[in-house]
Order: structure tokens, then C-alpha cells, then sequence
């Protein structure tokens, strides 16, 4: 299968040739690998390569799934399956073999996906681009010189490049929207719990994180959600269920809506000029569409709220970097872990339990205060990013000072964490560019359980004002 073939389909596509018998699932699975042999050497989208395993996949059979045959990358992330290794992007656990399959894995598996290797991360997922010192930087094919973004670049360089049309991403502060930003793809970050965290914890990061995909497509996007959604044995909690499914959402208009436009970032960080006329241009289509949009503002103290986030994930930090340590009987010293991954555990471990007790305790008040936005709109509009992707180099998860390095992360993600914090789901649109090309994602998002609500306006965006063939430059 030729590339220009291969590129043509989203991952529903793909499945559609191998259930019709036009392609066989080794045939894709060639492509996706001589695609990889392109791009990796110059953007460094992946970790692992885990050709064997792939093979040995094929080999078994594969399960009669809605993605028979098409192939998949994991992000190398707490992304556990047997047969495989993992890194989180450290030094410290550079030569981990994988002992258990989380659930989500074990879904995407279902559904009859190839999976042959493991997308880059920054170190613990805890940066906004993708330059860990294991791996080096993940590279942006819109322009080599800019981040790809993160945690998920690996992921979206996977996808934006044409190595596949839909790649697995998980998101804790935006990692799965700022990526898919970045790289001029779709990327919904489900509601808490809408997808599973398990078997080994109930929630990560404090039920700020959750996983699901970075795609070319809308469609893809919610399939992918319609084989992955659901609850598992021992959930702390529940995600409101929805009527129908996830595909037949994105495939309908949705009535008007009421549309809360905001381009204010909460903290009063500046937000670049390119981002505001692009989240503009999309309220404008919104507007041609029958959608009733008003302008409005956050009413939340977005620099307390990243304090808040600071001191949740580095009490996360701090548990992991100890938990690792025990279970490979390694020491997380300068030699095996990034100089602002030890000083936010090292922060972790000094916090008190009251302090950690009383941040959980505002974000949840955060949550309560977010969520009567919805009592007056039916989705948020807003900037993914407050600027367009940065110069690699400048987000250094290995720079001396972790006070610079937590705000540098802050300024760029103004918008995103408030859906991790409130659990409500968004999804980041490719639909603007900035003058020079590169990629500027526009949010949407929408009350907890309502992931159907915001497929229907993203599908209707996509028909409207398609994007599938608007793809990077091939990499040089």
C-alpha cells in the first residue's frame, strides 16, 4: 500500500479496506513502518519500537473489532502491556519491562488494533513539550525548530506525520489538547471517568488525568471513545451516560446552541494576539452555523488554580518517583532523573498533609465555581494555547529553576487544566492557523458527560470547514 493511499484514510477508513478484503492488517501494518523509517530520524516521535510484537499480534489473530488490522502507537506513559517496555520518558526506567495491561490498553486491543510501539513523553508526562533528556526532542513537522508540544507530542508527530491516523494520548493539564494544538489535529480529552484509569489506581494525578487519542478526524475520535468508554470493577466513581453513541453524535448537527466565547485567560496571563483572532474566526463560523455566541469570562483566580495544580502533582510526583524507586531498586539521583522532576518531588515530600488536604479541597471548590458557567451556555469557546507553539529549548524540564519552569508551563496552558480540575471534557480543533502556518488549536468545551454535545458541533465544524488534507510539509 502506497503512502499516498495510506494517508488518504483515518483509522475507520483503514478498518473499512480490511473488513472489505482490499488490504490485509500486514499490509498497513508495512506502511505504518515505512512511513516510521521517513520520519523518525528527523522528529523523533517515538520511544519504542516493538516490531516483534506486532508480528507475534498479527500472528495470534486478531479480535473482530470495529479497528480490525489498523495499526496503533501507546504513549509511552503508564501505558502497561505485557511484551513490551516502558520508559515515562526517564533515565531511571529506561530498561522496564511491562508485567500487567491497563484497561484502556487492553480495550484498544479489543477493538482489533496493531499495536507496534510506543510514542515519546517528557519525563512523568510532567512538561508541555516533548524534550526528555532519554530521548531528545520531539520535533514539530509543521516546523522542526518549535515543540510538538506535550506530554502527548510523541503522539501527535505519530499522527500529524502520517505514520498512522490516530494515535493513544492521556491528558492531565491539557497534555492531550495542547499537542493535538500544536500539530493541527483533533483532540478530545474525555470526561473523568469516562474512560478507565485501571486495574492498579482508581484515579492518577488525583482524577486530573485521563487517557483516550489523538486523530486526524472527528469520526475516529469518537469511535475510538464508543470501544474505550465504560466503567471497570472498582471505580471511585462514575461518568453520566450518554444516549446513543459517540459516532452517531458526531455524525448529527446539533441544534443552536448557546456558545460562552472566552479569550481572557484566567491569571491575567497575556494571550497572543494569533490565538484570540483564531478563536474569533471560529466563534464567526459558529455564528454561520445558527449558534448563539456571547461573549464572556472566566470568574476563577487562574494563578491560584495553577498553585493548587502544583502542589497536586508534585505530592503525585513525589509518590512516584518513591514508588518507582522501590519497585526497580534504582536511586532517582542527577543520573536518572531531570533536574525539575526531583525538585517538584523533593517539593512533594515537604508539603504537609494539611496543605495537600486543602489544595484537593480547592480544586474541588474551583470545580463547583467553573461548572455554574453551564447554567448559561452549553459550551465554552476558547483558545487551546495562550501562544502558538514555542521554540524547543525553552521549556526545560532539566533547568536549575523550578519556579521558572512551573510558570513557564503555566503561561502557555492558561485554558486547558480547568477541564482536568473540573473533570468536564474538551476538545481542541484544528480549524486556524497563525500567519507564518503553524497550527493555532480553538477549544470547546462542555458540561461533565456531555462528550456527545461537543462531537456534534466538532463534526459540524469539520463538514462545514474540512481539515483532513491540510498536512504538514514532508519533514527535511
Amino acid at each position: 500500500m502506497d503512502f499516498s493511499n495510506y494517508r488518504r484514510h483515518d483509522a475507520m477508513g483503514l478498518a473499512g479496506l480490511v473488513a472489505a478484503g482490499d488490504v490485509t492488517p500486514a499490509e498497513l501494518l508495512q506502511a505504518a513502518l515505512d512511513r516510521l523509517a521517513v520520519v523518525q530520524p528527523l522528529l523523533r516521535p517515538l520511544t519504542l519500537i516493538e516490531t516483534d510484537f506486532a508480528e507475534a499480534t498479527l500472528g495470534a489473530g486478531l479480535p473482530d473489532g470495529p479497528f480490525k488490522g489498523v495499526p496503533f502507537l501507546l504513549k509511552d506513559l503508564f501505558a502497561f502491556l505485557p511484551g513490551t517496555r516502558l520508559t515515562n520518558g526517564s533515565r531511571l526506567m529506561e530498561r522496564m519491562e511491562c508485567t500487567f495491561e491497563t484497561t484502556l490498553i487492553a480495550r484498544f486491543r479489543r477493538a482489533g488494533l496493531v499495536v507496534f510501539g510506543k510514542t515519546a513523553s517528557p519525563e512523568f508526562g510532567i512538561n508541555v513539550t516533548t524534550e526528555s533528556v532519554l530521548h531528545g526532542p520531539v520535533r514539530n513537522p509543521w516546523d522542526p525548530s518549535r515543540s510538538a508540544g506535550g506530554s502527548s507530542g510523541g503522539a501527535a508527530v505519530a499522527v500529524a506525520s502520517g505514520i498512522l491516523p490516530a494515535a493513544h494520548a492521556s491528558d492531565g493539564g491539557g497534555s492531550i489538547r495542547i499537542p493535538a494544538s500544536a500539530c493541527g489535529l483533533v483532540g478530545l480529552k474525555p470526561s473523568r471517568s469516562r474512560n478507565p484509569v485501571g486495574p492498579a489506581v482508581g484515579e492518577a494525578w488525583n482524577g486530573l488525568a485521563t487517557g483516550h487519542v489523538i486523530s486526524r478526524s472527528v469520526r475516529d475520535t469518537a469511535a475510538f471513545l464508543d470501544v474505550t468508554a465504560g466503567p471497570e470493577p472498582g471505580d471511585p466513581y462514575a461518568c453520566p451516560p450518554i444516549q446513543g453513541t459517540f459516532l452517531e453524535a458526531a455524525d448529527r448537527d446539533p441544534q443552536p446552541l448557546r456558545i460562552a466565547l472566552v479569550t481572557e485567560a484566567p491569571g491575567d496571563y497575556p494571550v497572543d494576539p494569533a490565538c484570540i483572532a483564531a478563536t474569533e474566526a471560529v466563534a464567526l463560523k459558529l455564528q454561520r452555523l445558527g449558534h448563539h455566541v456571547t461573549p464572556a469570562r472566566f470568574a476563577i483566580d487562574g494563578a491560584a488554580v495553577a498553585e493548587l495544580m502544583a502542589t497536586i502533582v508534585a505530592v503525585n510526583a513525589a509518590n512516584d518517583l518513591l514508588t518507582w524507586q522501590q519497585v526497580l531498586g534504582r536511586r532517582a539521583d542527577a543520573t536518572t532523573v531531570e533536574t525539575c522532576t526531583r525538585l517538584l518531588a523533593e517539593r512533594g515530600r515537604a508539603i504537609p498533609a494539611t496543605d495537600y488536604a486543602k489544595a484537593v479541597s480547592g480544586l474541588h471548590q474551583t470545580a463547583r465555581r467553573f461548572a455554574r458557567l453551564f447554567a448559561t451556555a452549553d459550551l465554552v469557546l476558547s483558545p487551546t494555547l495562550a501562544a502558538p507553539p514555542p521554540p524547543l529549548g525553552v521549556l526545560d524540564q532539566n533547568m536549575a529553576d523550578l519556579d521558572r519552569f512551573l510558570e513557564l508551563n503555566a503561561a502557555l496552558i492558561p485554558f486547558t487544566p480547568l477541564y482536568n480540575i473540573t473533570g468536564c471534557p474538551a476538545i481542541s480543533l484544528p480549524l486556524e492557523h497563525a500567519p507564518d502556518g503553524l497550527p493555532l488549536g480553538v477549544m470547546l468545551g462542555g458540561p461533565l458527560g456531555r462528550e456527545d454535545l461537543l462531537l456534534e458541533v466538532a463534526g459540524q465544524l469539520e463538514r462545514a470547514h474540512p481539515w483532513f488534507d491540510r498536512v504538514p510539509p514532508e519533514p527535511a
